[in-house]
């Protein structure tokens, strides 16, 4: 039985053991190819137990890697000269069983155009074109070789691995050299990585061709002389003929039919190799298997070594498909046992992006900051991602930090000294209606309304008790009393001003004679006003907690480092309609209060009740701008003190003089002093 190979050799037979080489210049890799040809032969003939009584022979044909002779040589094989006409069978002692060949593509191609016909089973050992997997086409042709898809890959990861995105490919100048650049190109393109020059290089044939390459590469390497390369080499687990020498050790001599049974044998092969590694064909007639990375590592003399560190697993859990181990390593001298750079700029660190120019390979960009907000956590990142609501980016905006929570709390300074300040207001209260009580017979006090003031010094008293309602952690109950409660105390306040301000006013209108005004003059009348005005503000406040009340949020945006905890008013409308009625009172309050004030009276409240009046309206209205125009906790702080201030005014304008007067003047609390005045 003889079986057949092409070779792209000189051509020699050999039987049982091989005939000396004809003088000729040879590449060394397809030197190696013979010699793993012919061993793996030798070694099957020399075993009496494999094929016993049958020896394999081959006969290897030169063919320059040219189709046409290619076609030649095959239809060489199947008629072997000896007149045979086509598609007839003469019986002979030696028999084609299979063809291995050929290397290139287009040989490959040609051949089995032509072994089809015959169902002679072909086995190559270096084509990788995709159309040769189509089973449709070339149903006994089977790869010797690794599948090449995974081949893209590893060369996309191992330039990802070493951060080169910048670079040069040397390409054969056939037709497999265009194919290998159209298949890596997009791969490439999508993995931002760019191609600055790319050279075919002619099929080297003889030594005589590398004075060619060299040329060649010296044209590359000054065209990127700007940039730092390094040659790598991914190829085959050098396998294959060791595969070929198992799938002969276990092929049966079939009696009936043997190709029919070759071809079965071919498709259903499967048996592991001596690295351990299972050797088998998939349904397109390819090997599956994956590849070496090999690191060449040249020596002072010339000499150089390939060094496994790595490979290209396809059938590797997800991860580990594509493995190197960095360390095993070994630069050339040139590069200083440094990888070598292969960028066409210099690379984006984390914390910023990338900007690409107009009219520039993607490769070649700008690097631009993040922009407030975002973070990019490694180099070259092509946009920054935003942090989450809780999280704002450190000073270089490489990493995100929590926020703080933060709300007006009683242990911070401001705080602090808001419910200080609270405290000290609501005890000067009390001790003003200390002194009232005690001297509520004195005509001063008489004079005053006794009831509306009991009335407002209470009321005062709880508005200076407001704040802690706004300081501390905003809950949902201290949500919905905030600002109801101050509302509705400052109204009564406000309304017992008024009532004040409308008494004095009946007072001395009821002096004239036949006048009217003596049956309004009263606590009755005054009463009234308060009672009324604190229920139309008690009105609004209701409508508002049952349609859209207060309620406790977190303001992610606000501020950049911080969430700030706070009461959401639900609706602005109804918080601004609050405050607009409480201000509407007071104004009228101090109009009322204004004209009244030069009435002959010794203790004519008008002139009091204008300038409380006064202050009061002043706070409220730098109040709304000043609100506004904070953030946060500050906004809280702004409302506590307008709530001081304007209940402070309040209580000083009014009480403090006469105070004064009570403590430090009582010979001015007497009811001659009273007469005395009025009749000036």
């Amino acid at each position: 039985m003889t079986s057949s190979a092409f070779m792209e050799m000189p051509s020699y037979n050999f039987k049982g053991h091989p005939n000396p080489f004809t003088k000729a210049v040879i590449v060394p890799k397809y030197y190696q190819y013979i010699l793993a040809f012919v061993f793996a032969f030798h070694e099957i003939n020399k075993d009496d137990k494999l094929l016993p009584n049958i020896t394999l022979g081959a006969m290897v044909d030169e063919i320059f890697f040219n189709a046409r002779k290619a076609s030649e040589a095959t239809l060489l094989q199947l008629f072997i000269g000896r007149g045979n006409p086509l598609n007839y069978y003469c019986e002979r002692e030696e028999r084609l069983m299979a063809i291995i060949g050929g290397l290139t593509s287009p040989n490959s191609i040609q051949m089995a155009n032509l072994l089809s016909t015959y169902k002679i089973p072909q086995l190559s050992y270096g084509s990788f074109d995709p159309v040769l997997s189509d089973k449709t086409q070339f149903p006994f042709f089977f790869r010797m070789i690794p599948n090449e898809e995974p081949q893209y890959d590893g060369i996309v990861e191992l330039l990802k691995y070493f951060g080169w995105n910048w670079i040069g490919l040397l390409l054969s100048s056939d037709g497999t050299g265009e194919a290998f650049l159209r298949t890596l190109r997009p791969r490439l393109l999508q993995n931002n990585i760019c191609v600055a020059v790319t050279e075919f290089v002619p099929m080297v044939t003889t030594h005589a061709s590398n004075e060619t390459l060299t040329t060649l590469l010296g044209s590359l390497l000054s065209t990127l002389s700007l940039y730092e390369l390094n040659i790598w080499l991914i190829h085959g687990d050098g396998q294959s003929m060791e595969g070929l020498q198992i799938i002969l050790e276990n092929y049966e001599i079939f009696e009936n039919n043997p190709m029919e049974k070759l071809h079965s044998f071919l498709r259903n092969v499967r048996f592991n190799n001596s690295a351990g590694d299972e050797i088998f064909f998939n349904e397109n007639g390819d090997l599956e298997f994956g590849y070496d990375i090999n690191n060449l590592v040249t020596f002072p003399n010339q000499s150089f070594r390939r060094v496994r560190i790595g490979k290209i697993d396809p059938h590797g859990p997800d991860g580990k498909k594509f493995t190197i181990n960095g360390s095993a390593i070994v630069w050339n001298h040139k590069f200083n046992q440094t990888a070598p750079r292969a960028t066409c700029v210099e690379s984006c660190h984390a914390g910023h992006n990338k900007i690409a120019l107009q009219g520039k390979p993607v490769c070649c960009y700008e690097c631009a900051r993040c922009p407030e907000g975002k973070i990019s956590t490694h180099a070259d990142a092509d946009e920054c991602e935003k942090c989450s609501e809780d999280q704002y980016p450190n000073q270089h905006h490489n990493l995100c930090i929590s926020k703080q929570v933060v709300y007006l709390s009683y242990g911070e300074p401001v705080g602090a000294a808001l419910a200080l300040c609270a405290c000290m207001c609501a005890s000067v209260t009390v001790l003003v209606m200390g002194v009232f009580l005690h001297c509520r017979h004195t005509p001063l006090v008489k004079a005053n309304n006794w009831k509306l003031t009991c009335v407002l010094l209470c009321s005062l008293f709880l508005g200076f008790l407001c704040p802690f309602l706004f300081i501390g952690w905003p809950g949902k109950i201290s949500c919905l009393l905030r600002q109801t409660t101050f509302g509705i105390i400052f109204t009564v306040a406000v309304s017992c001003i008024l009532a004040k301000t409308v008494t004095v006013v009946l007072a001395f209108m009821a002096t004239k004679p036949g006048s009217r005004a003596r049956m309004w003059v009263g606590n009755r009348l005054g009463m009234s006003l308060v009672v009324l005005g604190s229920l139309f503000q008690t009105g609004i406040c209701i409508v508002w907690l049952a349609t859209s009340p207060p309620f406790p949020e977190y303001d992610m945006n606000s501020q950049l480092d911080q969430i700030i905890a706070q009461c959401n008013e639900g609706s602005g409308m109804m918080f601004y309609l609050v405050l607009g009625y409480m201000v509407l009172l007071a104004i009228t309050s101090f109009i009322v209060a204004f004209f009244a004030r030069r009435l002959p009276d010794s203790f004519n409240e008008a002139k009091l009740l204008t300038l409380s009046m006064l202050v009061f309206c002043s706070v409220w209205a730098s109040f709304v701008p000043t609100y506004l125009s904070t953030k946060g906790k500050y906004m809280v702080a702004v409302e506590i003190f307008s709530i001081l201030a304007s209940n402070l005014g309040l209580l000083g304008c009014i009480f403090f003089p006469k105070c004064y007067i009570i403590i430090l003047r009582p010979e001015l609390n007497t009811r001659d002093q009273l007469v005395r005045k009025r009749q000036h």
